[in-house]
């Protein structure tokens, strides 16, 4: 099944975010190669690397929007993944240049979801979709918390 378009233009002057032209969305991208390592005996990414990519996406988001992941821990949270899911559409193979694009997407009391396109540099190929969800969690107890408010803050700020 092939996905629909993703036609991203940049946004802002720093490049860090891009329009889809052909929905309107924002989304933050970050750039990275597929690693010898990523690949298996099909010399193709293995599926469950893309989890890693999303990780590096969304970690790139926040830092960039200045709460990383790391202070987000200090001030005494954790967001652990409970949901994914990932549609595939194009392999990527060692050494292929991807742009990682990152959005936040819902974000309720106590969980947040960031939704995902992965595209091949070169062509423009939308690799896969995908969206993770997280539950707010306090890190001293592990219990389940309201989200904080500077993970919130960064919700509400992002570019619609």
């Amino acid at each position: 099944m092939r996905p629909k378009p993703f036609v991203p233009e940049i946004y802002d002057s720093h490049q860090r975010l891009v329009r889809d032209t052909t929905t309107g969305s924002i989304w933050h991208r970050s750039f990275h190669r597929t690693l010898y390592a990523d690949t298996d005996r099909s010399t193709w990414v293995y599926h469950a690397n893309y989890l890693r990519y999303f990780e590096l996406g969304r970690t790139t988001l926040m830092r960039d929007f200045d709460y990383s992941c790391k202070e987000v821990e200090e001030d005494g949270f954790t967001y652990p993944v409970i949901d994914t899911a990932v549609t595939y559409h194009h392999p990527l193979g060692y050494d292929d240049p991807m742009w990682i694009h990152t959005r936040p997407g819902e974000m309720e009391k106590v969980r947040i979801t960031f939704h995902y396109v992965i595209t091949h540099v070169d062509t423009g190929d939308v690799v896969c979709k995908a969206h993770t969800r997280h539950c707010a969690l306090r890190a001293s107890t592990g219990t389940v918390t309201a989200i904080d408010p500077k993970t919130a803050r960064i919700w509400e700020a992002f570019p619609k």
